[in-house]
């Protein structure tokens, strides 16, 4: 079997002067890479990505603490301390994609994970609520960079009939990481103080770094040509070598292009912006009902600070449920309905049905949430409503980003995911908002204390 790539790079050495592989094996193409060496990119970017969604709510549990220590008292000021973040993420991707399709994936992951880590710090370094939110912001643009390129990893280095499971394993950031964050920093908010839930996440990001430098490599397939025909045009002294589609234009035309790329995605493509909206919906819905966690089981149900984080793991193991059962459904699903309706060939749209079959659950999970709280049951009960709606978001959320990465491919997954981060972030900073009025509250759950 050809690996699945851009057929378009696929040339004998030269051919019309373009530069290409030596043909659908050439060990330098990523895709040919050995198996354990593909898997270790795509588990080493998902580290990261995880890591990135869990200091997008680690320091929820203690902005209490920083609300008193800044003596601010706005319920909305309170709550945009964590959903500020999300701010980050819906607009750094508009930047940082065009980037790593112009100067490859490496780059962009080196550079941007070196920013979050400084705006991370500066974070904790904060004396005032501006700083503080401005950085916070800040860390999240720089942030973004693995959750809008990572589908692009995958691309470069999966084939697309093994691409699910890579794809749940990336998935586990998005889906876990916001889950696990408060549970953790509840605890170190109470024993050591809400600045430690930056300086622990720096130091783990540090690690990240030093050893991504030394082990990862580039992977995208377009940066690789490109060197190589650099390099073939100095060794040979024939300057017309190039990589085809990028003959004509210059690294500003590009970028240019790449900046454009994501909103004329959003625009002008139905499936994009339909999905892109279906998945900001949920995204918004999960974070606005996330926001109330705190506030009930404290208020309610009578939690300290520090268990309190512990009522998020009802979704946590919904959704590590869900990833479980995708990882193991998704490609069978792929291949089964290729060989049965397409001969043979799988599609995009083959990622979707089970969208179509597990959204339902989601709407059962907020009834059940909502109406045992209300009614003041058992907070178990609760509980159990919200691993329904753990499970539900994840078959909204994943099957919508692998079908983009799919439909997509290398050349532009990371813009089509770029488009999708954009609105789904932003229903993310914005919802949670009015959780403190919908509930009628004095602040939002994540932010009292």
């Amino acid at each position: 079997m050809l690996p699945a790539s851009d057929d378009a790079l696929f040339y004998p050495f030269e051919v019309d002067d373009y530069v290409g592989w030596h043909g659908p094996f050439d060990p330098e193409n990523p895709m040919n890479w050995p198996r354990w060496k593909r898997l270790g990119h795509v588990a080493w970017v998902s580290i990261i990505i995880f890591l990135v969604n869990v200091s997008s709510t680690m320091f929820a549990p203690g902005a209490g603490r920083l609300m008193a220590d800044f003596h601010q008292t706005s319920s909305t000021i309170g709550t945009l301390t964590v959903s500020i973040f999300l701010l980050g993420l819906a607009l750094g991707p508009l930047v940082i994609s065009p980037f790593s399709e112009l100067y490859g994936r490496l780059y962009v992951y080196h550079v941007s994970v070196a920013a979050y880590i400084a705006f991370i710090l500066a974070c904790a370094w904060s004396e005032d609520i501006t700083s503080f939110l401005v950085f916070r912001f800040l860390a999240g643009c720089a942030g973004s960079s693995p959750l809008t390129i990572s589908g692009g990893t995958v691309a470069d280095v999966i084939p697309v009939e093994q691409r699910g499971m890579s794809m749940a394993m990336m998935a586990i950031g998005p889906i876990l990481g916001p889950v696990v964050g408060p549970v953790a920093g509840g605890f170190v908010s109470q024993s050591l103080g809400w600045r430690w839930t930056y300086w622990i996440v720096a130091i783990a990001a540090v690690i990240w770094l030093v050893v991504a430098m030394i082990f990862m490599r580039e992977t995208y397939a377009r940066t690789l040509l490109e060197r190589k025909a650099a390099l073939l045009r100095k060794t040979t002294g024939n300057p017309a070598l190039l990589v085809k589609g990028h003959e004509q234009l210059s690294p500003l035309v590009h970028l240019t292009n790449g900046l454009a790329r994501p909103v004329k995605l959003l625009l002008f493509s139905p499936v994009v912006l339909l999905l892109s909206i279906y998945v900001a919906l949920i995204f918004g819905l999960l974070f606005l009902c996330l926001s109330t966690y705190s506030t009930v089981f404290i208020k309610q149900y009578h939690f300290t600070i520090g268990t309190s984080g512990l009522a998020f793991l009802g979704q946590g193991t919904g959704m590590l449920t869900g990833l479980i059962m995708f990882g193991i459904l998704s490609d069978k699903i792929l291949k089964a309905k290729g060989a049965a309706g397409h001969n043979g060939r799988m599609t995009p749209e083959d990622r979707l049905p089970l969208m179509v079959y597990f959204a339902p659950v989601l709407p059962i999970g907020f009834f059940v949430y909502g109406w045992t709280v209300e009614t003041n049951v058992h907070w178990m009960a609760p509980i159990i409503g919200t691993s329904f709606i753990g499970i539900g978001a994840l078959f909204v959320m994943l099957p919508a980003q692998i079908y983009l990465v799919d439909a997509f491919g290398a050349e532009a997954a990371s813009s089509a995911l770029a488009a999708n981060t954009l609105l789904r972030s932003l229903c993310g900073t914005l919802l949670p908002l009015a959780a403190p009025h919908l509930f009628g509250v004095r602040a939002g759950a994540i932010t009292i204390l």
